[in-house]
């Protein structure tokens, strides 16, 4: 981490003095297809898809954003927009301020420029990490590296194994590690009876880490 407590502090302080406090319910757009954003968002609590529609009409998942991150990252630094959709996957609360006041903050305090460094690398990295996953040559081995990549973001302990925080539907695990939704349920089902993993209602709990991790 570049930024320090204070630091941080003031980053989220500046989203809660000149922002505009949201709610949005599980499944609600945030920002829609086409649509221009209306600023730079901030999570309070929840989480938020991020995806895009391919030329075949599925829904690619691109990224999930956690409490602390902002959004959409590209326009915020560049102005530059993306066909891209943001969802809540949750009930989420968001701060919104305008992209003009923002940019003026960091240039007014530098220090702000630390916090926004932090979730910048850790973008970089869960993208790197993408595409790193898409190198193993077996739908198996992709699919576990990224439940495993998962679990490390949004993974919670429990008595029976590391919960997945986060609901993944199987085309969505199917866009992010380049297969098709059948031969990705399939593997699901395989690693399932092998009792490494289970999963209700898009919530995945991996039971056994150290033997997924035996086949990477």
């Amino acid at each position: 981490m570049l930024a320090n407590k204070k630091q941080s502090e003031e980053f989220i302080g500046l989203f809660h003095r000149h922002g505009t406090k949201l709610s949005y319910k599980k499944g609600e757009f945030i920002i829609r297809p086409g649509d221009t954003p209306s600023g730079i968002f901030f999570i309070e609590s929840g989480t938020v898809k991020a995806y895009d529609i391919t030329k075949y009409g599925e829904e690619n998942l691109l990224a999930i954003r956690k409490p602390g991150e902002i959004f959409p990252l590209i326009w915020t630094i560049t102005g530059e927009g993306r066909q891209i959709i943001y969802e809540a996957l949750a009930p989420t609360v968001i701060w919104r301020v305008k992209r003009e006041l923002f940019m003026a903050s960091i240039n007014k305090l530098p220090d702000l420029v630390f916090p926004m460094l932090d979730i910048i690398l850790e973008m970089y990295r869960i993208h790197s990490e993408r595409i790193l996953n898409l190198e193993y040559r077996s739908v198996r081995e992709r699919l576990i590296a990224f439940l495993l990549i998962m679990a490390g973001r949004f993974g919670k302990e429990t008595p029976e194994g590391i919960v997945i925080d986060v609901p993944l539907r199987h085309q969505d695990i199917a866009s992010s590690i380049n297969s098709s939704r059948e031969t990705t349920s399939r593997e699901m089902i395989a690693l399932e009876r092998k009792d490494l993993l289970k999963n209700s209602q898009a919530f995945i709990t991996l039971l056994d880490i150290e033997k997924l991790r035996s086949f990477l």
